[in-house]
């Protein structure tokens, strides 16, 4: 674990302060991709390809927030998207509230040691791909199960009548 400061520390002090760490490390490349972002609107670069930046920003505004909150479930690819989040102007509000979804994620990742499934399921990738796509598809139909039955036990509970107040009678 690279955080053996919070080893043997109860989980809500884990979940916390690796929630604050990505959270701090995340607005900070934000922020490092706005200052970048200002150099580029005065670059030779954006008055070459001129109104296909704006296009671009306005895509980024659009479709952005999830690619966002999904990079935090990857290795690599999660800073690359928060420093374009901000060289492309993403509206900070929809970048705000994607990040924090994506740093409750995160948090939780390697907070209850999501990593090691994630590394159990790679090294089974390698040796038997087929199997591990298998166990990859029975465990999103696990999932797809739980939250189907979950959804349906609900739906029964509000199509229930309500109880009749036996003291108005």
């Amino acid at each position: 674990m690279p955080y053996e400061f919070l080893e043997g520390r109860p989980f809500w002090v884990v979940y916390s302060a690796l929630f604050g760490i990505v959270f701090c490390r995340a607005q900070a490349t934000y922020w490092i991709g706005r200052g970048l972002d200002a150099g580029l609107h005065r670059s030779r670069f954006a008055r070459r390809v001129g109104d296909r930046l704006t296009r671009a920003q306005h895509l980024i505004n659009r479709f952005g927030p999830p690619a966002v909150t999904l990079s935090f479930m990857t290795v690599g690819i999660q800073t690359a998207v928060n420093l374009a989040a901000g060289a492309m102007r993403m509206r900070f509000g929809r970048y705000l509230t994607a990040m924090v979804i994506g740093c409750l994620i995160w948090a939780a990742i390697y907070s209850l040691g999501g990593l090691a499934v994630i590394a159990a399921w790679w090294s089974l990738f390698l040796h038997s791909p087929l199997l591990a796509i298998a166990v990859g598809a029975l465990a999103a139909t696990g999932v797809l199960c739980y939250a189907w039955s979950r959804r349906s036990r609900g739906r029964r509970r509000s199509e229930r009548p309500a109880p009749e107040d036996s003291l108005s009678s």
